[in-house]
């Protein structure tokens, strides 16, 4: 389908000139989804646009999350949490769980830097600008920043996930969290476990490693504490229907989860 008409409307908003060579340029339609802020779009618009999303989602395809083999399954822990968890390597984006895990910041809108590869801005660019408008309203609604730790539950729009939970993790600029932010980072898996499990049509539940990108919480403590959590709440919660998946984006930062379950469900 020709996204011209999409361009020129998006840069229409903002008075924006069209370089000749971007009226169909995927890249630049993104850049302006991405800086645009959460507002109306005309229904003749919006139908275009989520005709583009649907056509890019099934054409990405998905990876479907309860067939995906629990710990158990690989051989890679033993026990009744590893009977309930899943570890995948991929792109959390394409994944048809119940509920994916989006790292906010305190704003709630998510990146607005264009081309920027954190997983906010990868999450909201796949799901849509309704995405970013349900998380505007709830922060209207709200009147103040997201608070660190908590969970937010919003549609998941153009993402095979029927659900995204938002949370915003501890921020650590010297890599050396401090007990505070350990117990801010699992206050994050434990409250998203708690809004999923309080919502009938969740079950399986994709996280990302919440505060180890940009947020700067060091990649192997923070999936010691992801783990942990996860375990030390389905331990708890035995009767739970919530069935956790760990999230690897690379061959290394699956290593480092393998590491921290090996430690922390031995």
């Amino acid at each position: 389908m020709s996204i011209a008409p999409l361009i020129e409307h998006f840069a229409g908003e903002r008075g924006q000139m069209i370089p000749p060579a971007a009226l169909n340029d995927r890249s630049f339609l993104a850049a302006l989804l991405t800086v645009r802020e959460p507002g109306p779009i005309p229904e003749d618009v919006g139908t275009l646009l989520d005709a583009l999303l649907s056509e890019e989602a099934e054409m990405r395809g998905f990876v479907e999350a309860k067939n995906l083999p629990t710990l158990a399954a690989q051989g890679v822990a033993s026990g009744a949490v590893a009977e309930h968890m899943r570890l995948w390597r991929g792109d959390l984006t394409v994944l048809r769980a119940d509920a994916i895990v989006n790292a906010a910041n305190d704003q709630m809108l998510g990146c607005f830097i264009p081309g920027h590869l954190c997983i906010d801005n990868v999450i909201h660019a796949a799901a849509g600008p309704g995405l970013r408008a349900e998380c505007a309203e709830h922060m209207r609604r709200q009147g103040h920043p997201e608070p660190t730790g908590t969970a937010t539950l919003t549609a998941g729009y153009h993402l095979p996930a029927s659900f995204v939970i938002h949370t915003v993790g501890p921020i650590v600029p010297n890599h050396q969290p401090t007990a505070d932010d350990e117990a801010a980072l699992a206050s994050c898996y434990r409250s998203i476990l708690d809004v999923a499990d309080a919502h009938d049509g969740i079950r399986t539940v994709g996280f990302c490693a919440i505060s180890t990108g940009v947020f700067g919480y060091p990649k192997d403590a923070g999936a010691r504490v992801a783990i942990r959590t996860i375990r030390d709440w389905l331990t708890e919660h035995p009767d739970s229907r919530i069935e956790p998946l760990v999230c690897a984006f690379t061959p290394a930062g699956e290593a480092v989860y393998l590491d921290a379950i090996q430690e922390e469900l031995a």
